[in-house]
């Protein structure tokens, strides 16, 4: 009986950790797609695309310096498309915007670094992103972080394997 007791006394200490998870807010029909790619460096660069559907879902494609070469499917609960939504949001331009050499926005660049290039939405109404990672990197340092880091919001470890 004193066993029994102490069990119920240690499932109701246990229940009593447990937290409410913040409710996920519902991200907008028009912009629940979101198709990332990582492009090539001078190196061994992970080039990649992850495509969100907002459904539950996301496709990878493997193409160079990943675990997995060639495409698969993976599972998103709201929670991670919602907090890799949230880290690519601030950086969301209305139409298209191009950081990379020769644009208006690069005055200098290193050579031989990885780009990201991130759609939001379908055709041609779809917000773009582009950042080549050389570009002025004090003065993209915030953006290039949030980009190079959102996979990591992902259950994409077995897919992508190790990063640089």
């Amino acid at each position: 009986m004193k066993r029994l007791g102490l069990i119920m006394v240690l499932g109701l200490a246990v229940a009593g950790c447990a937290r409410t998870p913040k409710p996920v807010t519902p991200v907008p029909a028009a912009s629940k797609r979101i198709v990332y790619e990582s492009g090539p460096c001078f190196g061994a660069c992970p080039v990649f695309k992850i495509e969100l559907f907002g459904n539950n879902s996301g496709r990878f494609t493997g193409i160079r310096h990943t675990a997995v070469i060639g495409e698969g499917t993976f599972p998103v609960t709201p929670a991670q498309y919602a907090a890799f939504a949230g880290a690519l949001a601030p950086y969301r331009p209305k139409g298209e915007r191009r950081i990379a050499p020769g644009s208006p926005e690069c005055a200098r660049a290193a050579t031989d670094m990885p780009s990201t290039e991130v759609r939001w939405g379908e055709g041609k109404s779809a917000d773009r992103l582009y950042l080549y990672f050389g570009c002025d990197r004090e003065r993209y340092r915030a953006m290039a972080d949030a980009l190079g880091n959102a996979p990591d919001l992902l259950p994409l470890t077995l897919l992508l394997g190790e990063r640089p």
